[in-house]
């Protein structure tokens, strides 16, 4: 009996039962075809302009920064200013991401490097799939077009997200990645950030890069 074995076998004799009765079987197989919606949560329910200007409040409250841009030509200039504002060095790692390819990185002094991570960027961007008014959060879908490892190893990650995709909720979002994929088809890693990485474990002293980036800068393209 593997390990998996023995918490499942736990689980079923705590409850009573085997993992064989038809009718909880039944009750399994109608949700997974239904797919019922939980609660959903007021505050992210408004649209348009209201949408935009709640996410935007929510990524500045989790400690993020955020800029618009009117089109997506206008975001390399952005993102070189952000990185010199702050400073930075003006190298940036992308993925594959056919959005980000079209933009005019040429038009910029940054020296762009493109794939997977592996531990030595200090700054990286990518594309987000959607983001989520209610907490501004943002749904990174995993493919060689968004590298998973641009979300985790670089100090400084910068994701550009479509006001068109801002949905109000992480239900609408699902939603989208269901259509995208094909209901039994999902990507391999679906990573919903909200600020950067921080910790309050040590003392109840926040501390701001401890699994992850330490700054997020979100740009959102109105076009």
């Amino acid at each position: 009996m593997s390990a998996r074995d023995d918490v499942f076998g736990n689980i079923r004799r705590s409850l009573g039962v085997n993992g064989t009765e038809t009718i909880r079987r039944q009750m399994v197989q109608d949700r997974l075809e239904r797919s019922p919606k939980g609660v959903i949560p007021q505050r992210g329910q408004v649209s348009g302009e209201e949408r935009i200007a709640l996410f935007r409040t929510m990524v500045e409250t989790s400690l993020a920064t955020v800029t618009e841009v009117a089109s997506s030509a206008e975001v390399p200039q952005s993102i070189a200013l952000f990185l010199r504002n702050h400073n930075l060095p003006a190298t940036l790692r992308m993925g594959d991401d056919p959005r980000l390819n079209a933009m005019p990185w040429q038009d910029t002094t940054l020296e762009v490097a493109h794939g997977p991570s592996e531990g030595r960027d200090l700054n990286a961007v990518s594309h987000a799939f959607g983001g989520i008014a209610e907490s501004g959060t943002l749904a990174m879908v995993s493919s060689a077009d968004n590298p998973s490892t641009l979300n985790f190893l670089p100090d400084n990650h910068i994701i550009v997200v479509s006001a068109k995709d801002i949905a109000s909720d992480y239900e609408s979002v699902w939603n989208r990645v269901r259509f995208a994929y094909g209901k039994g088809s999902m990507p391999r890693t679906v990573n919903w950030i909200t600020g950067p990485s921080r910790s309050g474990d040590i003392e109840q002293t926040l501390l701001l890069g401890a699994h992850g980036p330490r700054r997020l800068h979100v740009v959102v393209v109105r076009e």
